[in-house]
């Protein structure tokens, strides 16, 4: 049974232009919530907090259509969803205990829990990376080591590190190339002041597509691109994550519960996104989010895709996976030779144990965790995103 919902804040005039064009992995934006209207046993329900990373787009989809779908309800939460800002880093929110959960990406995470956030990976939801590096083709770049005497963009803020690492794969050191410190948008690729421009699978690339190519007078269309794509290369890191109080997980059985709840209820968002990208697309525009409707679409498709079909079950963690990430986040190097961490994190840093337990429930019920036989739906871009 769907619930009606109210969505408490919106996106700030600000934020909402620059929804568009900021990258889904910056931490960023004003405060969305939800909260039920006219559930008479809303009282009963049990006050949670979700930090996101940045404001109201289909990065987030499985967690709005959660929401709006009552899944959080029908495991007795009334789910508040925050939206990030420039101002807001997920998991210090979460360590300092203003949230209850948040979104963040692996590597980001463990540099604050090596500087003292206690926090813990509860359930890993996008199990493949979603940056790349894209150019257009006469630039000739079809690997890392191409990109050797490029004017090569990076937007910097802990999303350059599987670049870094690629580069460094192949060979090449940031001395061998020109670091362009790229805005949150393409207008310096499209400018031709950057080579090879980092994109995200489910917003920049699709910026690029949404543009007329002045020589042709149409869109620019894929075939005129090169990608990188850093899951093929072999430096993908973890992304979207929930991340949990790992504190409050040890001393706090009813927190412990609920949270298994919480994940439970977040997959089965997910899971309708998956089923229905229209209408997760539609969710998130109701909840505030002011992205236009065509690349609101693409992007809720390209999440899908970092989702299912799931190896182990969807926000299982995997240990190769996670493996990867750490290695990468202790030997690649900076501008100033710094890593991201400067040791193996503590075992508190991620938890199988809480999603374990939410798979298992929902299996139980039927539900296919699993996705086997997902299927992208094919989006038509236009002009603008529109």
């Amino acid at each position: 049974m769907k619930h009606s919902t109210r969505w408490l804040g919106t996106v700030g005039a600000v934020a909402a232009v620059s929804a568009l064009v900021l990258s889904g992995c910056s931490t960023g934006g004003d405060t969305t919530g939800s909260g039920p209207s006219d559930n008479p046993t809303a009282g009963a329900l049990t006050p949670v907090s979700l930090q996101l990373q940045w404001s109201a787009q289909a990065q987030f989809a499985g967690y709005y259509a959660a929401v709006d779908q009552g899944y959080y309800r029908d495991e007795g939460l009334d789910v508040t969803i925050k939206e990030g800002g420039s101002d807001i880093v997920p998991q210090d929110a979460l360590a300092a205990g203003d949230v209850d959960y948040a979104i963040s990406w692996v590597p980001k995470v463990l540099g604050s829990i090596e500087q003292g956030a206690n926090i813990t990976d509860v359930a890993q939801i996008f199990e493949r990376s979603a940056t790349t590096q894209i150019s257009f083709k006469d630039k000739n770049i079809t690997s890392p080591a191409d990109l050797k005497g490029k004017n090569v963009g990076s937007w910097g803020y802990g999303n350059e590190w599987e670049l870094f690492a690629g580069m460094q794969k192949d060979g090449v050191q940031l001395s061998d190339i020109n670091l362009v410190q790229q805005a949150f948008d393409m207008s310096g690729f499209l400018a031709g002041d950057i080579d090879a421009a980092q994109a995200m699978t489910y917003n920049e690339y699709a910026q690029v597509l949404e543009t007329i190519n002045p020589k042709t007078g149409k869109l620019y269309q894929p075939d005129e691109l090169n990608v990188i794509n850093w899951n093929d290369v072999g430096t993908a890191m973890l992304q979207d994550a929930i991340w949990a109080n790992a504190d409050k997980l040890t001393s706090d059985s009813d927190y412990a519960d609920q949270t298994v709840k919480f994940i439970k209820a977040s997959i089965k968002g997910w899971i309708f996104a998956a089923g229905d990208p229209q209408k997760a697309a539609d969710i998130v525009a109701g909840a505030g989010s002011q992205l236009p409707a065509g690349h609101q679409l693409w992007m809720t498709n390209e999440v899908n895709k970092l989702i299912w079909p799931s190896t182990n079950g969807i926000g299982m963690i995997d240990e190769a996976a996670w493996k990867n990430t750490v290695d990468i986040a202790m030997n690649t190097k900076n501008e100033t030779g710094a890593t991201i961490i400067t040791k193996d994190p503590p075992e508190t840093a991620y938890s199988n144990e809480y999603v374990t337990k939410a798979l298992d429930e929902l299996k139980a019920d039927g539900v296919d965790v699993m996705g086997a036989d997902f299927k992208p739906i094919t989006v038509t871009l236009k002009e603008g995103g529109e």
